[in-house]
């Protein structure tokens, strides 16, 4: 079973997977998106009191908090017992394009030039990280969700908000990869 289970799976699996979640939650009357469990967890926390924002019915929500503590779990149990500690298979192309910028390629999940203790220590990779997070954090507040909840929920029930948004997504992606990354590195 742990052979099927850690094998590589085909895409279109995936794809069924995830249509079937959005048909089951559009059925129910519910939006998939995992920025709004910040939310969440800040009206949880009381901050409803103190600004208008997080005041609002949070335990409505519980399921996405659910949600957000399955993916956590299951995310360390696949890290932790399915994975076979080969690193991520990427193609030679990528791997070149890497090597251009002074990145060599993963020897796990993600480069070590960019997400080893060291880089987060250093005062590039702590820039790059807090400037990265705060923008992922902003641009998730003003497009009002986040890619997953664009891409994956608002699309499925077909919002033009969401359309400009996960187009937006695949352009500032594009700018950032072809112009923006090889300024930095």
């Amino acid at each position: 079973m742990r052979e099927f289970i850690t094998q590589p799976w085909s895409w279109w699996f995936s794809g069924a997977m995830i249509a079937s979640i959005m048909f089951f939650l559009l059925y129910f009357g519910k939006s998939f998106g995992f920025s709004s469990n910040l939310r969440t967890i800040c009206a949880a926390a009381g901050l409803g009191k103190k600004t208008k924002f997080f005041d609002f019915d949070w335990k409505a929500q519980r399921w996405n908090l659910m949600f957000l503590i399955g993916a956590i779990i299951g995310g360390w149990i696949a890290g932790q017992f399915l994975s076979n500690g080969e690193p991520v298979a990427i193609s030679a192309a990528t791997i070149e394009d890497l090597a251009k910028l002074g990145i060599s390629a993963p020897e796990a999940l993600q480069p070590q030039e960019l997400f080893s203790i060291e880089a987060v220590f250093s005062l590039k990779g702590f820039l790059l990280l807090s400037f990265g997070g705060l923008m992922v954090g902003f641009g998730s507040r003003y497009a009002g969700g986040c890619t997953s909840g664009h891409a994956i929920s608002g699309l499925s029930d077909l919002q033009w908000p969401s359309l400009v948004a996960v187009i937006g997504f695949f352009l500032g992606g594009l700018l950032m990869t072809h112009f923006i990354l090889p300024l930095i590195f």
